[in-house]
């Protein structure tokens, strides 16, 4: 069995000094934290596999496409591959449970 503490995945990420700590990985997912600062740029670029987001802490809003959606506590957001998406307006420091299928870096890009 693999199983996790956030508060662990979290202390371990901060020792890294990382936005993103990947903590599990499989072949066909893998699943890390990601941390965004309240009033920080989030510099991602749409990804070539499928994810989603948990909001464990925080408040923002993401951007999907050309939709945006506020988030906090508990929102959970599906992002299909190569879909260009972002957070913005941190008001409170992001902490985002992210979860790719297949495991992130997985599938060549189109590019």
């Amino acid at each position: 069995m693999d199983a996790f503490e956030i508060a662990e995945v979290a202390a371990e990420r901060e020792r890294r000094g990382t936005r993103y700590y990947e903590f599990l990985r499989k072949p066909d997912i893998s699943t890390g934290l990601y941390v965004l600062e309240a009033g920080t740029e989030d510099p991602q670029r749409p990804h070539t596999e499928d994810e989603v987001y948990y909001v464990v802490n925080g408040q923002a809003t993401v951007r999907v496409a050309d939709e945006d959606r506020a988030v906090g506590p508990g929102s959970v957001v599906y992002v299909a591959a190569t879909v260009p998406h972002r957070f913005h307006t941190i008001t409170e420091t992001l902490e985002l449970l992210v979860v790719f299928a297949p495991a992130q870096h997985t599938r060549r890009s189109a590019e």
